[in-house]
């Protein structure tokens, strides 16, 4: 793990882009305070750079990218920054249903129920819109945790087993991934955190175990695509050993 700089790349340099990124999009009040503005104004131009980013991976060549949008602790901040949020997510859904005409998969990962019904509705039909789609794949989680993920599948698991649909002899992992929300999609390969905490908060637990961590000082507001491609160069010199030598 380590707090990586701002690189004077261009794609062109890049080696070896990795398959799946995802981003822990933090800093977003910091950034508002910084410049005496309320949170909800930091919110507003994360989401602006969330839009751009996910630009930026189809440009790098980045296959799948997972946005870490709000967490099941979330919910714990002040209601007036929850209600700005969801307010902010109601006004965006709109821009991310138009990225499905660029031939986007949009998937959003998490427990969809914590959201009132014209929100249910529209994630739903967001995701419907784009199944058929294969160019990029983007994974928005929403009142999403790994712990949380986790638990929902072994319960599923336990449903099942009780039911008679699964046999537990020879149980692998990869059938285990059948009941998380990333059903069908590969593990991460590179976590990117800005705003300089150096910590993953909960997020893609299962799917991160061996993924690379990247913690950059930059603020996500302020986040670029010089910094994404910074950071997958930097994902380009690692030597990847998965437990091996």
């Amino acid at each position: 793990m380590s707090v990586i700089k701002l690189a004077d790349l261009n794609k062109d340099a890049l080696t070896c882009v990795p398959l799946h990124v995802g981003f822990i999009m933090d800093g977003n009040g910091r950034w508002a305070k910084k410049r005496g503005l309320p949170r909800k104004a930091g919110h507003s131009q994360g989401a602006k750079v969330f839009r751009r980013t996910v630009e930026d991976c189809r440009d790098i060549g980045i296959k799948y990218c997972t946005f870490y949008a709000f967490s099941t602790e979330n919910w714990k901040r002040p209601k007036d920054e929850v209600d700005a949020i969801m307010k902010l997510l109601v006004k965006y859904l709109d821009d991310i249903r138009s990225m499905a005409q660029k031939n986007t998969r949009i998937i959003f990962l998490g427990d969809k129920s914590a959201f009132d019904d014209d929100i249910q509705a529209r994630l739903v039909e967001i995701e419907e819109i784009s199944k058929n789609n294969d160019g990029l794949y983007v994974l928005v989680a929403l009142n999403y945790g790994g712990k949380d993920e986790i638990l929902t599948a072994a319960k599923r698991l336990a449903r099942d087993y009780k039911e008679g649909k699964v046999d537990l002899d020879g149980f692998t992992e990869d059938d285990f991934d059948n009941y998380l929300y990333t059903k069908g999609i590969p593990p991460v390969d590179l976590i990117i955190r800005p705003s300089g905490e150096q910590r993953t908060s909960n997020f893609l637990i299962w799917q991160g175990a061996y993924a690379e961590l990247l913690f950059m000082d930059v603020l996500w507001p302020d986040f670029s695509k010089k910094d994404l491609i910074a950071a997958c160069d930097e994902y380009a010199r690692r030597n990847r050993r998965f437990g091996g030598l």
